[in-house]
């Protein structure tokens, strides 16, 4: 084999080695935990979906906890149940009381904490997914953030809570985050019924065409036994 060929085939080789580290660290950048709204309609309620892989080649994730906002609360949090793990919604006292929905609340959910059995939790290139239902989500542009601290069963505790600035690059640990939209259409109101003005003029119709046509006049008949007087 001649020198320029060789050294084709190491330039060749050396390419695919870069690219495969480049893939992979591409894939490390793109697994964290995450949120996704089905609906973030500002106003509305909403199911929230966290997709937590694991990143630890030794080690299981077995505890998950994500933080709720307070400067814009929710008034409601419910969790969806997931086979082998214990969800605790925690409530706090907030510094003031705030007008949500039109009602003023001085409490609300601060966060949510969940918990594996050792039978369930997340090991090495598995992923678990945990859903919540809240509300009320606030004002139409609202970025609503939502830490979080996953928890490996060596101890390391990973904190997903760095904030993306605009124009740069995406941080090691960013938070969880989604924005709120704009408040779904209200249904239009339907038209009023014309059945009760249109029902009397049909059943007036229907008797007119119902009833027998009137019958013409008769001349009288004469008395019986009276003729026309002689000439």
């Amino acid at each position: 084999m001649n020198t320029s060929v060789r050294r084709t085939l190491k330039t060749a080789a050396a390419t695919t080695i870069a690219a495969g580290f480049l893939a992979a660290g591409a894939a490390a950048a793109s697994a964290h935990v995450n949120v996704a709204p089905d609906d973030p309609a500002a106003g509305g309620f909403t199911h929230l979906t966290f997709n937590v892989p694991n990143e630890s080649p030794t080690a299981k994730t077995n505890k998950l906890e994500v933080t709720l906002p307070t400067d814009t609360p929710f008034t409601s949090v419910s969790v969806k149940p997931v086979e082998g793990w214990k969800a605790q919604v925690i409530t706090t006292n907030l510094p003031k009381p705030i007008t949500v929905g039109g009602a003023t609340i001085t409490k609300a959910p601060s966060s949510v904490v969940w918990t594996a059995d050792a039978a369930h939790q997340i090991g090495p290139n598995e992923y678990q997914a945990f859903s919540l239902s809240v509300g009320v989500l606030p004002d139409e542009g609202t970025t609503v953030t939502l830490p979080a601290a996953q928890t490996y069963t060596d101890g390391t505790v990973v904190k997903w809570n760095e904030k993306a600035a605009e124009g740069q690059a995406e941080p090691e640990h960013p938070a969880p985050s989604f924005v709120t939209t704009a408040k779904d259409a209200e249904p239009a109101a339907a038209p009023a019924s014309t059945e009760a003005t249109t029902a009397p003029r049909r059943r007036r119709q229907r008797r007119q065409q119902a009833a027998p046509p009137p019958r013409p006049p008769t001349a009288a008949t004469p008395p019986a036994g009276s003729g026309s007087p002689p000439d």
